[in-house]
């Protein structure tokens, strides 16, 4: 897959993610997204689609705010915060209603116009530190 190719393909994604469109059907359908901190991996077009909307629209009010996308022959990379506010339930957390802001990367392969694997560089300790410290300050 040329740069170009992967670069669209990437590009359209990030746009139908932030816009709130279709952004599934730029998955392949055994696409798998592993979170490298903690190994945890969910297989299937429509697993890694229900996990990505838990994450900001169930568990979270949130969205990516993109710093860098960066693309190759067959792999890109992005490079977002990841800001909204805590909603419900998470790790074991209640909901806080507590703010939340944190770095993270997400490094793609992309053959045949569609990604076929999402390695997402998210610090879940660390935003489990800040839903436990939001947690404990007296309301």
């Amino acid at each position: 897959m040329s740069v170009q190719d992967t670069e669209q393909t990437i590009r359209e994604y990030l746009d139908a993610l932030l816009s709130g469109g279709d952004f599934a059907s730029f998955f392949a359908d055994d696409v798998r997204w592993t979170t490298m901190e903690t190994g945890e991996e969910i297989r299937g077009r429509e697993s890694v689609k229900g996990f990505i909307i838990a994450l900001h629209n169930q568990l979270f009010d949130a969205r990516p705010e993109l710093r860098n996308v960066t693309t190759a022959d067959g792999v890109a990379a992005i490079e977002a915060v990841f800001v909204g506010t805590h909603i419900a339930e998470f790790a074991g957390v209640p909901a806080t209603g507590a703010a939340v802001s944190l770095p993270y990367s997400v490094s793609y392969d992309v053959a045949g116009g569609k990604i076929e694997a999402l390695r997402a560089y998210f610090p879940i300790m660390a935003l489990i530190q800040q839903l436990k410290d939001a947690a404990a300050v007296p309301a």
